[in-house]
This record gives C-alpha cells, sequence and structure tokens, in this order.
C-alpha cells in the first residue's frame, strides 16, 4: 500500500489500539480479553514512555489500517538495547497490502540506527504470521519463551 504513513501513535488512538488488541488476542490466541483492562494497559503505556510505544499505520485519507508496539530490553551481554515487537496488527481488509512490512521496515529502519536487535514471539500454530516474519528476514533465534504465574 503505498500510501501507508508510519507515525507515532497518539494518546487519541487509544481506542483503536484497544480494538485492535481484542481483535489480535481473539484471533490468534482465541483469548476474550477484557476491555477496560486494556484501556488501562494502553493508557499507561501512553503515560510513561519508558513502557514502550506504539506506531500506527494510516492511510492519506487517516484511516487507521494497523499498529505495532515496541518494548525494549538491555543486554548486559552485549551492551545494546534489544527491541521486542509486540501487538502486531493489520485490519483484515487491508492484509496482504503491505500494511504489515511497512509497520516492520518502519522499525527495523529505526532499531538498525540504533545498532539494536530486534526480536519477537509468535504463536507456533501461527504459521501465517511466521511466514510473513521469515520475509522480513527474521529466524529463531535458539530461545523458548517461558511463563510463570500464567
Amino acid at each position: 500500500m503505498s500510501d501507508t504513513i508510519i507515525r507515532p501513535a497518539r494518546p487519541a488512538d487509544t481506542p483503536t489500539i484497544v480494538r485492535f488488541n481484542i481483535a489480535l488476542a481473539d484471533e490468534s490466541e482465541g483469548l476474550r480479553l477484557d476491555p477496560q483492562t486494556v484501556e488501562a494497559g494502553v493508557r499507561r503505556m501512553f503515560s510513561d514512555p519508558a513502557l514502550g510505544r506504539y506506531f500506527m499505520a494510516v492511510s492519506s485519507t487517516g484511516e487507521r489500517l494497523g499498529q505495532l508496539m515496541i518494548t525494549t530490553e538491555w543486554s548486559d551481554w552485549r551492551n545494546c538495547m534489544i527491541w521486542w515487537l509486540q501487538s502486531v496488527y493489520t485490519v483484515p481488509e487491508h492484509r496482504g497490502s503491505g500494511v504489515f512490512r511497512a509497520l516492520c521496515e518502519h522499525v527495523l529502519g529505526e532499531a538498525g540506527e540504533t545498532e539494536c536487535r530486534v526480536r519477537l514471539y509468535v504463536e507456533r500454530d501461527n504459521s501465517r504470521a511466521i511466514a510473513a516474519y521469515r520475509a522480513l528476514g527474521f529466524d529463531h533465534c535458539g530461545y523458548d519463551v517461558m511463563e510463570y504465574g500464567a
């Protein structure tokens, strides 16, 4: 999609981000998220930039097409930041039109300027997402994600 604009998300995007996150959880994991909890989480990130940041893909007419969130992790082994891509979502009617690629390439470009690494996690059964990430140059890095208290 040649007219896709990638910009930092703004607090005014909160309702859209909440809607996208709820749809993402349902589509990718079959989870039903509580809208109030999601909204509180989105608002908290906007109020504390150290938690991360969102990017929004919009059309030339201002329609919100997709989003991506970055959180960071410090690597003392590498003396650099690792950026984690999260909450990556494209509205269904714009999938396959380059929105996802535009979001990722924008963030990967910024990451390249800072010499940080970029990682993500993906549901192991989400073959469509895995193929899309591989097409951008992502590969398995030898780690498994484990969680306590789930």
